[in-house]
Formats: C-alpha cells, structure tokens, sequence
C-alpha cells in the first residue's frame, strides 16, 4: 500500500474514534486489516484495556471472506463467554465492505449485537 493510502485510513480512523467510545459494558469492536489476515479485538476504552481478541492466523486455510467470517464467530463465542453481548463497531477508516462486512457478519450470527 502506499503511505498517502495509509495516511488517508488513519485520518479517517482518526475521526471516527472521536465519536466511537467503548466501555466495560459495551466494548468496542475494533477491526484492523492486513493484506493476508484480519484481526478484531473488543476494548474497553475507559479502562484501555482488550477484553477479548481474535484474529485469522491460527484458522484454517480458507477464502479471505470465509477467514473474515469465521473469525467474526470466533470473537462473538468468545465475548458471550465473558457475558459481553453488545458492543459498538469500529470498522478502523476501512470501508464496511468485503472483509470487514464478513467479519461484522460472523459477529452477528455469533450473538453480538450492534
């Protein structure tokens, strides 16, 4: 990618966070994407600190929609667990499209709601 691509995510990541706020009872689900994995974690930002966390390294092989999606399930199994079951969704400057859509999907059907 090129920086001005980069610089461009990080402004408007930037400006989404001055609105999105997440707390120990409604966490914010924040989503950063590489070129090969994708990765989400849900924080507590008054405590600044990460209740749970997931990404699609240790998955299996598979589409980089299908990974998104599963790794969606993975972070919502694992934040019921912790009886958290809404949060607020950070998509991170990323448009919600492809990959994050899919990752926002799995949450969903997973059991959290946003």
């Amino acid at each position: 990618m090129s920086t001005k691509k980069v610089q461009q995510r990080e402004r408007r990541h930037r400006r989404i966070r001055t609105r999105v706020k997440g707390s120990a009872v409604c966490p914010r689900l924040s989503v950063f994407r590489s070129l090969t994995h994708i990765y989400a974690q849900m924080i507590d930002d008054v405590a600044g600190r990460v209740l749970v966390s997931s990404s699609s390294l240790k998955l299996k092989k598979a589409k980089s929609l299908e990974l998104a999606k599963q790794t969606g399930s993975e972070l919502a199994k694992k934040a019921i667990a912790q009886n958290i079951t809404k949060c607020v969704f950070d998509r991170g400057g990323y448009l919600y499209h492809g990959r994050v859509k899919a990752l926002a999907e799995g949450a969903r059907e997973g059991g959290l709601v946003f």
